[in-house]
C-alpha cells in the first residue's frame, strides 16, 4: 500500500465568531484557527509542498479570497454547499479588496470573488458566491489561473461571467454553475462532469478563448444536465470569445431554454470557419441536432474518445496529477 502523503490541516471559525486573524493552536500537530478565509490561506507558505486543508465552518463568509501564486497544494473543505458561502460583489468596474490590483489585476480578471493562482487547488462542498444584482455586467464568483485544480460538490452562483477558467488544467465533479451571460469563460482545458448547468435568464452558457488551432484548450461537459428557468429557446450552448473557441456537451440533457440553433458565432461571421463548437450523443428537448447552425458538428464516435476519456486534462501518462493526488477515478469513455 502506497505511503499516505503528508498534509496539514487549518480551521477557519465560523463567520464573526473568530476574534483575531489568528487563534492559537492548542498545541503541536493539532489544528491552527484563524478567523477568515483569506487569513487562513495567508498561513500557507509561499512554495508550499504539503497539501493544506483548510476546513471551514458552516456559515457565510463575506470576504474576498485571495490565493496567492506558489501557495500551492491547498484544499478549501466545507461540509456543504448549501451551508459554507464564501460571497462577495465585486464586479469589473467596481473592486472592494485587501489587495491591490498590481496583484489581483483590473477589471474582469481582478474582480473575483475567490481568485485562484496557485497550482493544485482543491474545493469541496463550498458554494462561491458573486452577488452582485443582475445587470451589473461583469462579475466573476471564481478566476483560476492555475494548473491542476479541482472543484468537487460545489456551487458557483452569479449572473454574468461566474466561472472564469482562465488558465490551467481544471476538473469539475457533481458542481452546480448558474448565470445568464458567458457565465463558463476562459481559454483553459477543463472537464465537468456530472454537473448542473442553469440557465438564469436569456445569454450565452460559454464563451472560450481558444486563439489558434494548436493550442490545447477547450471545455468538455460530460453527462452534466442543463435545466431553464420555465421558458423555451432563450439560451446559446455558446460563443466564441477566442476565434478558436472549443467547447463539447457529451451524453449531456439539455432542457428547453436551448435555442434550436444551438451556438452564436459573437456577430463575427469568420468565427464560423475556426470555432469548434461539438456535441455528441445529447438528449432532452433542447437537443436537437437538425436544427443547429451548420458550422458545429455532432461529432461521430471515432473522434469522441480523446474528449471523453482522462487523457484531455491529465496527458502525461508518466506524471499523472488527478489519479494520484486528487485521488478520484477519472471516466472512462462513454
Amino acid at each position: 500500500m502506497a505511503s499516505q502523503q503528508p498534509r496539514r490541516v487549518l480551521r477557519v471559525a465560523p463567520p464573526g465568531r473568530g476574534g483575531s486573524a489568528r487563534e492559537e493552536a492548542a498545541g503541536e500537530g493539532e489544528e491552527a484557527v484563524f478567523a477568515t478565509v483569506q487569513a487562513a490561506v495567508e498561513a500557507v507558505p509561499m512554495g508550499n509542498r504539503v497539501r493544506t486543508v483548510i476546513r471551514l465552518a458552516p456559515g457565510t463568509y463575506r470576504e474576498p479570497v485571495y490565493v496567492a501564486k506558489t501557495r500551492n497544494l491547498i484544499t478549501l473543505a466545507g461540509s456543504s454547499p448549501e451551508s459554507t458561502v464564501i460571497t462577495w460583489d465585486n464586479t469589473a468596474t467596481r473592486i472592494k479588496h485587501a489587495q491591490s490590483s498590481r496583484i489581483i489585476g483590473t477589471g474582469t480578471f481582478g474582480c473575483g470573488t475567490v481568485i485562484v493562482e496557485g497550482e493544485d487547488f482543491i474545493a469541496e462542498n463550498v458554494t462561491f458566491e458573486n452577488s452582485a444584482p443582475q445587470g451589473s455586467g461583469q462579475a466573476v464568483a471564481v478566476r483560476v489561473t492555475a494548473d491542476r485544480c479541482a472543484f468537487y460538490n460545489c456551487r458557483f452562483l452569479g449572473w454574468q461571467d461566474t466561472l472564469y477558467l482562465h488558465y490551467g488544467k481544471q476538473y469539475l465533479r457533481d458542481c452546480y454553475i448558474e448565470g445568464n451571460c458567458d457565465f463558463i469563460f476562459g481559454n483553459s482545458i477543463a472537464l465537468l462532469e456530472h454537473c448542473h448547468i442553469h440557465c438564469k435568464s436569456a445569454g450565452y452558457i460559454t464563451a472560450h478563448s481558444r486563439k489558434s488551432s494548436s493550442e490545447t484548450t477547450g471545455y468538455v461537459f460530460l453527462r452534466c444536465i442543463i435545466t431553464g428557468n420555465g421558458d423555451a429557446g432563450y439560451m446559446f450552448l455558446g460563443r466564441p470569445w477566442g476565434p478558436f473557441g472549443r467547447v463539447v456537451f457529451a451524453h449531456t440533457f439539455m432542457d428547453r431554454c436551448i435555442k434550436p440553433a444551438g451556438w452564436h458565432n459573437w456577430d463575427r461571421s469568420e468565427n464560423e470557419r475556426t470555432a469548434c463548437f461539438f456535441e455528441y450523443r445529447c438528449s432532452g428537448p433542447g437537443s436537437r441536432p437538425s436544427n443547429r447552425v451548420s458550422w458545429c458538428r455532432q461529432l461521430l464516435e471515432v473522434e469522441v474518445e480523446n474528449f471523453l476519456s482522462h487523457s484531455f486534462i491529465d496527458p502525461d501518462l508518466d506524471r499523472p496529477w488527478l489519479l494520484q493526488m486528487m485521488a478520484i477515478k477519472l471516466p472512462v469513455s462513454a
